[in-house]
């Protein structure tokens, strides 16, 4: 197929549209049928049947069928195959969960894909991205990512080849120049023909090296499978051992000696952990939908959960990011009318819709008829843009403390007296040469100051409360003024606003790795300061997340731990954020990261019963390796156990609102809750298999206490969980303690309970107070240990 394809565009007959016309109707039909269309972008997430062959063939799930052929195979009764029953509904939970999260991050990604702008037929028109022919002429501007391989017939650009390359500096692009399939415009604006789609695009060819998806920064992820593994490798020496000694050292028969290993290894598999995983993360892809958020990634819903520091930008998050000129301050003789027409003249001749160059091109519509012989595009980096007019010579506009340098001091108070009222302060200057390599500040001229004004979002202060009141702390990053971002940040209500930065003056790594926790609000901040300041404070352990939606927010995104673009962003900034906010509201926020701690803190609470289980059983196991009583337990009875203490509550506490914060790690608050009740649950059975060897209890009765003594320990673990206790909560656990009960009197013969005896009950009574005082005393010493762990650095 695909060299099928590279054949069709090596051979094909080739049109030379101009700029201007672009392909006609007949031409783009004509490409269609010949195949010669960009293709559908790749799709992030897993197809139906890679869903259902993935929660079908786990390792665990083969491991499970394997010892329910054993059972079969030596005539195990039917009801020790119960356990499969469990298996097959948690295969359907996962597998529905997931297709339903697939479809709506199908739909919304849809909504969210980067569209083409073209010119066909003389006219503009938008297209989706995979609709673009061979030939097709693009229209792109600044923030757009470009969508295949091109060259520029019509205009200049900076392209940002860094997701690409990894290289960071921008490349200036001119006519006949190459532009590469994932690269961006981070400045200026062109037209530029299709040369190659679909596979023979330059990122496709370096396997989407331009869709940047980097590793999950996920210790759910990385715990959970460091568990499976250590148990995939423990679980076969473990059961070959207990086989042996049942069937060779207490001369147990086959049927028994098989029935009674399966029943061990179905306890040290934490089956339910994975699914559990997997549903509460999809169900909270469903939920954040509802709440116009689309996530990229499914992990990325944990690590926002773990966030202490937000990075975001003063425009279209505190501010509506909606420009509007003010006035003009004149620093010279210059005239209010020529003044006016220069701006004019600018803003069309640079037409390269940003913000601010709409707000200008707003106030001053009637451009005089200049003509342009040179533009120098708009950079995050530079801070400023040009425009040179044969009848008018050279013009800059943007900060004044990047085109003066030193010289700006003489203006300074002027600028900063404007900017602490809010004002974003331009200066606009004229020049005799301009270059995209810069100016020098002793041949410019400064002629006035632009003031622009953004209006606050009405529930900015909300937002912002909520982040402190959780205890994130928030850091604006923004290419503004210092002053004024700082101004502006103080009346959204923003704590420490007055603690702001210039950033120019950040002159090592050293400098800003220091400034990263002093202040709050940081100005005039280069994209490359924006990606120092992420990694200073994750290098100070901070979980950081990241909010932009411009292409100089792009290196700061693909660094932070949890990066969030807007919808209305440009397409790189979408592209390699984690979440999207299809809204572009940052109200949206605080939903968002109460949803993710909804969904890790319930999943490290329903983790804690699952762990329980697999190291009780992996502990019992070796210990009966050496003992020379039985195994006790029958698969049947573990099913019962799993069921009222584990699979039940942990479905239902994992789906409950819980908006604490995350405290810890995740292994750490795991096995801190999970040892108190394994440990205390090996113990209890130890004591049970030595009382009942010296009284000389057969074992039937040995295996009834040891359900009894295993089911109401993990009923005291259930309890410790459910903590703190609420109306859900209190019925939940009255439930649970009902089941298992309620299972064990209406129906004995199913799960192998005998009746009471005088002497069951000198083992049962003193063993059952055992675990009620042991497991308090063992989780006073692990929460001890916990908060050990936790100061240390």
């Amino acid at each position: 197929m695909k060299m099928a394809e590279e054949g069709r565009q090596s051979y094909c007959e080739r049109f030379h549209p101009d700029y201007v016309s672009g392909l006609s109707e007949q031409q783009v039909a004509q490409r269609m049928r010949q195949g010669l269309r960009n293709g559908s972008d790749p799709v992030r997430t897993k197809t139906v049947p890679q869903i259902i062959w993935g929660n079908l063939l786990t390792p665990f799930n083969i491991l499970n069928a394997i010892l329910a052929a054993l059972v079969l195979a030596v005539g195990g009764s039917y009801k020790n195959l119960l356990f499969m029953g469990v298996i097959v509904c948690n295969i359907l939970i996962g597998t529905l969960q997931e297709i339903r999260a697939k479809k709506t991050i199908d739909r919304l990604s849809l909504i969210a894909a980067p569209r083409a702008h073209v010119v066909r037929g003389g006219k503009e028109c938008e297209v989706p991205v995979g609709d673009l022919v061979l030939d097709d002429v693009l229209v792109l501007a600044a923030g757009g990512q470009v969508p295949a391989d091109c060259v520029i017939l019509e205009g200049q650009c900076e392209a940002d080849e860094s997701l690409l390359t990894g290289e960071a500096d921008a490349v200036f692009k001119d006519c006949g120049d190459s532009l590469l399939s994932g690269s961006y415009l981070s400045g200026g604006k062109c037209r530029a023909r299709v040369e190659h789609i679909g596979a023979e695009n330059y990122a496709q060819k370096i396997t989407a090296s331009a869709k940047y998806i980097k590793k999950p920064n996920s210790e759910i992820l990385t715990w959970t499978n460091r568990i499976i593994k250590f148990i995939g490798f423990a679980i076969i020496p473990i059961g070959g051992l207990l086989f042996y000694k049942q069937i060779a050292m207490s001369d147990q028969p086959l049927q028994d000696a098989v029935v009674s290993t399966v029943a061990a290894l179905i306890g040290m598999i934490p089956e339910g952990l994975v699914l559990l995983s997997s549903v509460v993360l999809a169900v909270g892809v469903l939920r954040l939908s509802r709440r116009s958020a689309l996530v990229q990634e499914l992990y990325s819903i944990e690590t926002l959960a773990r966030v202490d520091t937000l990075c975001l930008d003063k425009t279209g998050t505190i501010t509506e990011g909606t420009m509007q000129a003010d006035a003009l301050v004149p620093l010279g003789n210059v005239e209010k009318q020529k003044a006016e027409e220069i701006l004019a003249a600018m803003a069309a001749a640079l037409n390269d819709g940003t913000p601010t160059m709409n707000a200008i091109r707003g106030a001053f519509p009637n451009a005089p008829a200049w003509k342009c012989d040179q533009v120098v595009p708009f950079s995050s980096a530079r801070k400023w843009s040009a425009a040179h007019f044969e009848a008018a010579g050279g013009f800059i506009l943007g900060a004044g403390e990047f085109i003066l340098k030193d010289r700006f001091d003489e203006i300074r108070p002027l600028a900063e007296k404007y900017a602490k009222r809010g004002q974003r302060v331009l200066l606009l200057c004229s020049a005799e040469r301009i270059s995209a390599d810069g100016v020098d500040p002793s041949e410019v001229t400064p002629l006035l100051l632009v003031l622009l004004s953004d209006r606050i979002r009405k529930n900015a202060r909300r937002t912002l409360e909520f982040f402190s009141d959780q205890g994130v702390e928030l850091k604006v990053i923004s290419g503004d003024s210092p002053a004024t971002v700082a101004n502006i940040a103080k009346k959204a209500g923003l704590k420490n606003a007055g603690r702001y930065i210039d950033a120019t003056r950040l002159k090592s790594d050293e400098d800003l790795r220091a400034a990263a926790e002093k202040y709050t609000v940081f100005g005039r901040v280069t994209p490359k300061q924006k990606l120092g300041l992420v990694k200073a404070l994750k290098q100070k352990k901070h979980t950081v997340a990241m909010t932009g939606d411009g292409v100089n927010d792009v290196p700061a995104l693909r660094e932070s731990d949890c990066s969030i673009a807007m919808a209305s962003g440009s397409d790189a900034a979408r592209t390699v954020s984690q979440i999207v906010l299809l809204n572009s509201d940052f109200a949206s926020m605080p939903a968002i990261v109460a949803e993710g701690r909804r969904c890790i803190n319930n999943l490290q609470r329903s983790s804690t019963l699952f762990l329980v289980k697999a190291i009780f059983s992996a502990i019992i196991a070796v210990l009966f390796i050496f003992s020379d009583c039985n195994y006790p337990f029958q698969p049947i009875q573990f099913t019962l156990i799993n069921a009222a203490t584990i699979g039940i509550p942990s479905f239902f506490l994992g789906l409950e609102p819980n908006r604490e914060r995350l405290h810890g790690r995740f292994i750490v608050n795991v096995l801190g809750k999970a040892l108190p009740g394994a440990l205390t649950m090996s113990l209890n059975i130890a004591v049970v298999s030595a009382l009942s060897l010296f009284l000389g209890l057969p074992d039937p009765e040995i295996s009834t206490l040891a359900v009894l003594v295993t089911g109401y320990t993990g009923l005291l673990v259930l309890f410790r969980v459910c903590w703190p206790y609420r109306a859900g909560h209190t019925v939940l656990f009255s439930l649970m303690c009902a089941l298992f009960v309620l299972a064990l009197v209406f129906f004995p013969s199913l799960f192998e309970i005998t009746p009471l005896t005088l002497p069951m009950l000198f083992v049962l009574v003193p063993t059952l107070f055992l675990a009620t005082c042991l497991m308090p005393a063992l989780q006073r010493i692990a929460e001890k240990a916990i908060r050990k762990a936790e100061r240390r650095p």
